[in-house]
């Protein structure tokens, strides 16, 4: 281990985990929107994953982010390598492209047509209970 052991142990679980999710709260828990959509998304595949919650200690942000060179949280490593965020894994799933990179079933890729709408975005967006 480097003097840097909490980058080492980050550097450690990406490359120890083929799927893993940096995040903000827990699969079960998300603490924010954009980790509850990106979580939504790898459930819809059904692909096992690894996850962090980078909330209880600001230090696995700030490694994260300067092991990644990605600023925003979530951050999804798959293959050792980033995907990227919550905008980046989204467009990916729209496409198609994430349920390759993964592995996942292609028919649990998002509907390439409007017949299940409504279902897609019950799934991945955050009700606004403020209004």
């Amino acid at each position: 281990m480097s003097e840097n052991q909490l980058r080492d142990a980050i550097s450690e679980a990406i490359k120890d985990n083929d799927v893993i999710l940096f995040m903000k709260g827990t699969p079960e828990q998300p603490a924010c929107g954009f980790s509850a959509r990106t979580v939504g998304v790898m459930q819809a595949l059904d692909v096992s994953f690894a996850s962090v919650d980078i909330l209880p200690d600001p230090r696995i942000r700030q490694e994260l982010s300067a092991l990644s060179q990605w600023p925003t949280i979530p951050q999804l490593f798959v293959g050792g390598e980033l995907v990227g965020g919550c905008d980046i894994v989204m467009e990916m799933y729209e496409n198609g492209e994430l349920a390759e990179l993964v592995g996942a079933d292609a028919s649990a890729a998002a509907p390439a047509d409007d017949d299940a709408p409504a279902a897609q975005e019950g799934l991945l967006q955050p009700e606004n209970r403020l209004a």
